[in-house]
């Protein structure tokens, strides 16, 4: 196998992402039936949020599987999508809930609430309009399926060539990652690129790609479980 080189890797991520937003974007005019200049603000929509993340996910993996299947591999190897090892689920489990406690201390002593104004707004318009379900499946499924395939998947792959470039590919997908996050303040991204730290390192000890979905999976559904309790208080 030959993977993508670096460059490589990063335009063939982008344009995977962008044609997948934009696609959503299209989705979301003609569910509105307005044209794109007149869609209100819809950044704290849950259903708009929903939308966005069921349509565009699909189209961005798929093309990542293409790309990856260029290389001469199968996108499974390619992308990492390897089941792990038990004691690397259990490590990483332990792992994860360690630092959201960690985190969730941080954020007391910081004085930040720890919940955003962005996770309330999308659960309570969401659960508004009957699409509570559809946002649960959403943030806990494929959101952490289609950012980890770009992330610690294609561009792990690309950025990982050999072990000297292990903390190069683990940073630098964890800053992407936590840049694209831009619906939070700096605190909340901060904490996301140490998630993202947490995740690469996993990545790139177990080798798999469906363990760091599944740690993304539990860190998105601790966060829609503090919401939760945040609305009812």
């Amino acid at each position: 196998m030959n993977p993508w080189g670096r460059f490589a890797s990063l335009g063939l991520a982008a344009a995977a992402l962008l044609i997948g937003q934009v696609v959503a974007l299209a989705a979301l005019t003609w569910w509105y039936g307005l044209s794109l200049t007149r869609l209100p603000n819809l950044t704290g929509d849950g259903v708009a949020v929903t939308l966005i993340i069921l349509v565009s996910t699909p189209i961005e993996v798929v093309l990542l599987m293409l790309f990856a299947q260029r290389t001469g591999s199968s996108a499974a190897e390619y992308l990492g999508w390897t089941v792990p090892k038990r004691a690397d689920v259990v490590f990483g489990v332990v792992t994860v809930a360690v630092f959201i406690f960690i985190a969730d201390v941080v954020t007391w002593l910081a004085g930040h609430g720890l919940v955003t104004s962005f996770q309330t707004d999308i659960y309570t318009t969401a659960s508004g309009q009957g699409w509570l379900a559809l946002l649960w499946f959403a943030i806990m499924v494929a959101t952490p399926f289609g950012e980890e395939t770009l992330f610690r998947g294609f561009l792990f792959r690309g950025w990982f060539r050999e072990p000297k470039d292990a903390w190069f590919a683990i940073i630098g997908t964890a800053a992407l990652f936590a840049v694209l996050h831009v619906q939070y303040d700096w605190f909340v991204i901060a904490q996301v690129f140490g998630f993202g730290l947490l995740l690469g390192w996993m990545r790139w000890v177990s080798g798999s790609t469906l363990l760091t979905m599944l740690l993304h999976g539990l860190i998105n559904f601790e966060g829609m479980i503090e919401t939760l309790i945040g609305l009812h208080h």
